[in-house]
Protein backbone atom coordinates (compact mmCIF):
# COMPACT_ATOMS: atom_id res chain seq x y z
CA UNK A 1 0.00 0.00 0.00
CA UNK A 2 0.92 3.51 -1.15
CA UNK A 3 0.01 6.57 0.84
CA UNK A 4 0.14 9.72 -0.66
CA UNK A 5 -0.05 13.05 2.15
CA UNK A 6 -1.27 16.02 0.85
CA UNK A 7 -1.26 19.56 3.30
CA UNK A 8 -3.62 21.80 1.98
CA UNK A 9 -4.28 25.22 3.03
CA UNK A 10 -6.55 27.56 0.87
CA UNK A 11 -5.89 25.52 -2.21
CA UNK A 12 -10.16 24.92 -3.22
CA UNK A 13 -8.95 25.78 -6.79
CA UNK A 14 -6.62 23.10 -6.53
CA UNK A 15 -7.80 19.96 -5.12
CA UNK A 16 -9.87 18.46 -7.50
CA UNK A 17 -7.50 18.76 -10.62
CA UNK A 18 -4.69 17.18 -8.47
CA UNK A 19 -6.96 14.21 -7.33
CA UNK A 20 -7.68 14.02 -11.69
CA UNK A 21 -4.32 14.36 -12.18
CA UNK A 22 -3.27 11.55 -9.26
CA UNK A 23 -5.43 9.55 -10.90
CA UNK A 24 -3.99 9.44 -14.33
CA UNK A 25 -0.68 9.34 -13.39
CA UNK A 26 -1.56 5.99 -11.15
CA UNK A 27 -3.08 3.95 -13.34
CA UNK A 28 -2.02 0.57 -12.19
CA UNK A 29 -1.63 1.22 -8.53
CA UNK A 30 -5.12 2.36 -8.03
CA UNK A 31 -5.94 -0.75 -5.77
CA UNK A 32 -2.59 -0.12 -3.85
CA UNK A 33 -2.93 4.16 -3.55
CA UNK A 34 -4.85 6.14 -0.82
CA UNK A 35 -4.44 9.71 -0.92
CA UNK A 36 -4.84 11.74 2.18
CA UNK A 37 -5.54 15.30 1.90
CA UNK A 38 -4.85 16.85 5.61
CA UNK A 39 -7.04 20.23 5.35
CA UNK A 40 -4.52 22.58 7.41
CA UNK A 41 -7.61 25.42 8.85
CA UNK A 42 -8.22 26.72 5.65
CA UNK A 43 -10.89 29.20 5.63
CA UNK A 44 -12.11 28.74 2.28
CA UNK A 45 -13.81 26.01 0.22
CA UNK A 46 -11.16 23.48 0.22
CA UNK A 47 -12.62 21.52 3.06
CA UNK A 48 -15.99 21.19 0.81
CA UNK A 49 -13.69 19.98 -2.68
CA UNK A 50 -11.82 17.19 -0.54
CA UNK A 51 -15.45 15.89 1.07
CA UNK A 52 -17.12 15.88 -2.04
CA UNK A 53 -13.92 13.65 -3.86
CA UNK A 54 -14.07 11.65 -0.87
CA UNK A 55 -17.67 10.74 -1.21
CA UNK A 56 -17.00 9.72 -4.80
CA UNK A 57 -13.42 8.41 -4.16
CA UNK A 58 -13.16 5.56 -1.53
CA UNK A 59 -9.29 5.87 -1.63
CA UNK A 60 -9.53 9.65 -0.90
CA UNK A 61 -9.29 10.19 3.02
CA UNK A 62 -9.25 13.64 4.91
CA UNK A 63 -7.81 14.59 8.24
CA UNK A 64 -9.52 18.51 8.95
CA UNK A 65 -7.10 20.39 11.75
CA UNK A 66 -9.91 22.82 13.97
CA UNK A 67 -7.54 25.60 12.44
CA UNK A 68 -4.06 26.47 10.73
CA UNK A 69 -1.15 24.35 12.38
CA UNK A 70 0.91 24.53 9.45
CA UNK A 71 2.57 22.20 7.03
CA UNK A 72 5.06 20.26 9.51
CA UNK A 73 1.59 19.37 11.67
CA UNK A 74 -0.27 18.57 8.63
CA UNK A 75 2.64 16.29 6.94
CA UNK A 76 3.04 14.53 10.86
CA UNK A 77 -1.15 13.93 10.88
CA UNK A 78 -1.11 12.53 7.51
CA UNK A 79 1.37 10.00 8.43
CA UNK A 80 0.00 9.29 11.76
CA UNK A 81 -3.14 8.36 10.00
CA UNK A 82 -1.51 6.13 6.82
CA UNK A 83 -1.73 2.84 6.23
CA UNK A 84 0.62 2.45 3.36
CA UNK A 85 4.59 0.59 3.44
CA UNK A 86 5.69 3.91 1.10
CA UNK A 87 4.91 7.35 2.26
CA UNK A 88 4.51 9.79 -0.45
CA UNK A 89 4.04 13.76 0.71
CA UNK A 90 3.38 16.12 -1.70
CA UNK A 91 2.39 19.84 -2.39
CA UNK A 92 -1.53 20.35 -3.15
CA UNK A 93 -0.59 23.52 -5.04
CA UNK A 94 0.33 21.38 -8.61
CA UNK A 95 3.44 22.37 -8.75
CA UNK A 96 4.81 18.75 -8.09
CA UNK A 97 4.11 16.63 -10.92
CA UNK A 98 2.02 13.22 -9.81
CA UNK A 99 3.85 11.39 -12.86
CA UNK A 100 7.18 11.49 -10.89
CA UNK A 101 5.73 9.53 -8.06
CA UNK A 102 6.54 6.55 -10.45
CA UNK A 103 9.98 7.40 -10.51
CA UNK A 104 10.40 7.91 -6.82
CA UNK A 105 9.20 4.25 -6.48
CA UNK A 106 11.19 2.91 -8.95
CA UNK A 107 14.32 4.44 -6.82
CA UNK A 108 12.99 3.05 -3.73
CA UNK A 109 13.06 -0.71 -5.11
CA UNK A 110 16.93 -0.49 -6.08
CA UNK A 111 17.40 -0.75 -1.69
CA UNK A 112 16.51 3.16 -0.99
CA UNK A 113 15.14 3.82 2.11
CA UNK A 114 14.14 7.25 1.53
CA UNK A 115 14.02 9.05 -2.70
CA UNK A 116 14.22 12.86 -2.21
CA UNK A 117 12.61 15.11 -5.14
CA UNK A 118 15.38 17.60 -7.00
CA UNK A 119 13.18 20.86 -8.24
CA UNK A 120 16.49 21.09 -10.52
CA UNK A 121 14.62 23.51 -13.36
CA UNK A 122 12.42 25.30 -10.25
CA UNK A 123 9.51 27.70 -11.49
CA UNK A 124 9.40 30.32 -9.09
CA UNK A 125 10.72 33.73 -9.07
CA UNK A 126 14.62 33.43 -9.09
CA UNK A 127 15.52 35.88 -6.24
CA UNK A 128 12.94 36.07 -3.63
CA UNK A 129 12.76 32.40 -3.66
CA UNK A 130 15.12 30.75 -6.19
CA UNK A 131 18.34 32.08 -4.48
CA UNK A 132 17.16 31.84 -0.66
CA UNK A 133 16.55 28.28 -1.29
CA UNK A 134 19.87 27.57 -3.16
CA UNK A 135 22.03 28.80 -0.08
CA UNK A 136 19.62 27.58 2.58
CA UNK A 137 19.89 24.05 0.94
CA UNK A 138 24.28 24.27 0.71
CA UNK A 139 24.34 25.14 4.43
CA UNK A 140 22.17 22.52 5.48
CA UNK A 141 23.90 19.81 3.61
CA UNK A 142 27.33 21.60 5.01
CA UNK A 143 26.41 21.22 8.60
CA UNK A 144 24.17 17.86 8.16
CA UNK A 145 26.38 15.93 6.14
CA UNK A 146 23.34 14.72 3.90
CA UNK A 147 24.52 16.47 0.41
CA UNK A 148 20.84 17.15 -1.14
CA UNK A 149 20.39 19.80 -3.38
CA UNK A 150 16.83 20.45 -2.70
CA UNK A 151 15.49 19.79 1.02
CA UNK A 152 12.28 22.00 0.44
CA UNK A 153 11.03 19.89 -2.36
CA UNK A 154 7.77 18.46 -0.41
CA UNK A 155 8.10 15.41 -3.04
CA UNK A 156 9.56 12.77 -1.64
CA UNK A 157 9.12 8.89 -0.61
CA UNK A 158 10.03 6.92 2.55
CA UNK A 159 9.72 3.59 3.65
CA UNK A 160 7.55 4.01 6.71
CA UNK A 161 9.93 2.03 8.84
CA UNK A 162 12.06 5.14 8.90
CA UNK A 163 9.42 7.58 9.76
CA UNK A 164 8.50 5.36 12.64
CA UNK A 165 9.52 6.86 16.50
CA UNK A 166 9.67 10.31 14.42
CA UNK A 167 8.05 13.70 15.58
CA UNK A 168 8.10 16.19 13.53
CA UNK A 169 7.24 19.86 14.68
CA UNK A 170 8.14 23.90 13.47
CA UNK A 171 9.56 23.33 9.72
CA UNK A 172 11.38 19.86 10.98
CA UNK A 173 9.48 17.77 7.90
CA UNK A 174 12.43 19.02 5.77
CA UNK A 175 14.94 17.29 7.68
CA UNK A 176 13.72 14.21 7.94
CA UNK A 177 15.78 12.75 5.47
CA UNK A 178 18.51 13.99 7.48
CA UNK A 179 17.53 12.19 10.39
CA UNK A 180 17.04 9.00 8.42
CA UNK A 181 20.37 9.20 7.19
CA UNK A 182 22.01 9.81 10.99
CA UNK A 183 19.55 6.88 11.65
CA UNK A 184 21.37 4.66 9.05
CA UNK A 185 18.49 4.63 6.31
CA UNK A 186 19.62 4.54 2.39
CA UNK A 187 18.93 8.00 1.47
CA UNK A 188 19.23 9.39 -2.35
CA UNK A 189 17.88 11.97 -4.57
CA UNK A 190 16.40 12.54 -8.26
CA UNK A 191 15.36 15.35 -10.43
CA UNK A 192 11.44 15.96 -10.66
CA UNK A 193 9.35 18.64 -12.44
CA UNK A 194 8.01 21.43 -10.89
CA UNK A 195 5.51 23.31 -12.27
CA UNK A 196 4.46 26.99 -11.87
CA UNK A 197 1.78 28.04 -9.73
CA UNK A 198 -1.93 28.23 -11.46
CA UNK A 199 -4.21 28.93 -8.75
CA UNK A 200 -3.97 30.61 -5.64
CA UNK A 201 -0.98 32.22 -3.72
CA UNK A 202 2.15 31.15 -2.34
CA UNK A 203 2.28 31.11 1.71
CA UNK A 204 6.05 31.01 1.79
CA UNK A 205 8.11 34.08 2.74
CA UNK A 206 11.80 34.74 3.74
CA UNK A 207 10.59 34.56 7.58
CA UNK A 208 10.13 30.73 6.54
CA UNK A 209 13.73 30.34 5.59
CA UNK A 210 15.05 31.65 9.17
CA UNK A 211 12.91 29.47 10.69
CA UNK A 212 14.63 26.59 9.16
CA UNK A 213 18.09 26.98 10.06
CA UNK A 214 17.11 27.76 14.00
CA UNK A 215 15.27 24.45 13.09
CA UNK A 216 18.31 22.70 11.71
CA UNK A 217 20.02 24.17 14.92
CA UNK A 218 17.56 22.40 16.96
CA UNK A 219 18.00 19.32 15.19
CA UNK A 220 21.62 18.82 14.71
CA UNK A 221 22.25 19.72 18.61
CA UNK A 222 19.57 16.74 19.14
CA UNK A 223 21.49 14.19 17.14
CA UNK A 224 24.37 14.90 18.74
CA UNK A 225 24.06 15.81 22.28
CA UNK A 226 20.24 14.12 23.13
CA UNK A 227 22.04 10.98 24.45
CA UNK A 228 25.06 12.65 25.93
CA UNK A 229 24.09 16.16 26.82
CA UNK A 230 26.63 16.41 29.56
CA UNK A 231 29.16 16.59 26.80
CA UNK A 232 27.64 19.85 25.56
CA UNK A 233 26.89 21.56 28.81
CA UNK A 234 30.50 20.20 30.34
CA UNK A 235 32.13 21.79 27.60
CA UNK A 236 31.12 24.73 27.81
CA UNK A 237 31.14 24.91 31.81
CA UNK A 238 34.91 23.32 31.67
CA UNK A 239 35.80 26.34 29.08
CA UNK A 240 34.50 29.00 31.48
CA UNK A 241 36.26 27.75 34.55
CA UNK A 242 39.09 27.44 32.52
CA UNK A 243 38.54 31.46 31.40
CA UNK A 244 37.95 31.86 34.88
CA UNK A 245 41.77 30.59 35.96
CA UNK A 246 43.42 32.25 33.60
CA UNK A 247 41.92 35.35 34.38
CA UNK A 248 42.41 35.24 37.83
CA UNK A 249 46.39 34.20 37.57
CA UNK A 250 46.42 37.08 34.94
CA UNK A 251 45.01 39.07 37.84
CA UNK A 252 47.53 37.58 40.48
CA UNK A 253 50.67 38.18 37.86
CA UNK A 254 49.26 41.61 37.74
CA UNK A 255 49.27 42.39 41.10
CA UNK A 256 52.73 41.58 42.16
CA UNK A 257 54.58 42.01 39.01
CA UNK A 258 53.50 44.95 38.05
CA UNK A 259 51.70 46.77 40.70
CA UNK A 260 47.66 46.90 39.62
CA UNK A 261 45.71 46.16 42.52
CA UNK A 262 42.31 43.79 41.89
CA UNK A 263 40.36 46.73 42.24
CA UNK A 264 42.04 48.74 39.02
CA UNK A 265 40.77 45.74 36.93
CA UNK A 266 37.56 44.22 35.89
CA UNK A 267 39.56 40.52 36.00
CA UNK A 268 38.49 40.08 39.80
CA UNK A 269 34.54 40.17 38.47
CA UNK A 270 35.33 38.06 35.06
CA UNK A 271 36.92 35.45 37.60
CA UNK A 272 33.98 35.55 39.60
CA UNK A 273 31.28 35.08 36.74
CA UNK A 274 33.09 32.38 34.89
CA UNK A 275 33.39 30.28 38.20
CA UNK A 276 29.85 30.75 38.32
CA UNK A 277 28.88 30.36 34.95
CA UNK A 278 31.27 27.08 35.03
CA UNK A 279 29.92 25.45 38.01
CA UNK A 280 26.33 26.31 36.69
CA UNK A 281 26.68 25.04 33.05
CA UNK A 282 28.35 21.58 34.70
CA UNK A 283 24.87 21.23 36.95
CA UNK A 284 22.75 21.68 34.23
CA UNK A 285 24.42 19.23 32.01
CA UNK A 286 23.92 16.68 35.12
CA UNK A 287 20.64 17.67 35.33
CA UNK A 288 19.88 16.95 31.67
CA UNK A 289 22.05 13.80 32.32
CA UNK A 290 19.24 12.42 34.93
CA UNK A 291 16.16 13.46 33.09
CA UNK A 292 17.84 11.99 29.77
CA UNK A 293 18.20 8.38 31.74
CA UNK A 294 14.08 9.15 33.03
CA UNK A 295 13.16 9.93 29.41
CA UNK A 296 14.48 6.23 28.13
CA UNK A 297 14.28 4.33 31.06
CA UNK A 298 10.56 5.59 31.93
CA UNK A 299 9.45 4.75 28.10
CA UNK A 300 11.66 2.09 27.94
CA UNK A 301 13.07 3.74 24.08
CA UNK A 302 15.90 2.23 22.82
CA UNK A 303 19.39 3.98 22.58
CA UNK A 304 20.27 2.02 19.43
CA UNK A 305 17.69 0.99 16.10
CA UNK A 306 18.54 -2.71 14.56
CA UNK A 307 17.95 -2.82 10.74
CA UNK A 308 17.59 -6.75 10.54
CA UNK A 309 18.46 -9.98 12.35
CA UNK A 310 18.94 -13.51 11.82
CA UNK A 311 18.97 -17.00 14.07
CA UNK A 312 16.95 -14.56 17.17
CA UNK A 313 14.09 -16.80 18.52
CA UNK A 314 10.80 -15.41 17.49
CA UNK A 315 12.43 -13.18 15.25
CA UNK A 316 14.54 -16.00 13.44
CA UNK A 317 14.73 -15.51 9.79
CA UNK A 318 15.74 -17.85 6.47
CA UNK A 319 18.78 -16.86 4.91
Amino acid sequence: MISIVIPVFNEEDNVVPLSESLNDALPGLQDDVEIIFVNDGSTDDTGKRIKELAEKNARVRMVSFSRNFGQTAAIQAGIDHSTGDVIIPMDGDLQNDPADIHLLLEKLEEGYDVVSGWRKDRADNPVRRNLPSRMANRLISSISGVRLHDYGCTLKAYRKGVLEGVSLYGEMHRFIPIYAFWMGARVTEIPVAHHPRKYGRSKYGLERTIKVLLDLMVIQFLFRYSVKPIYVFGTFGLSFLALGLLSGVYALFLKFFRGVFFIQTPLPLLVVMCLVTGIMCILMGLLAEMIVRTYYESQKKPVYLVRETKNLGENKEAD
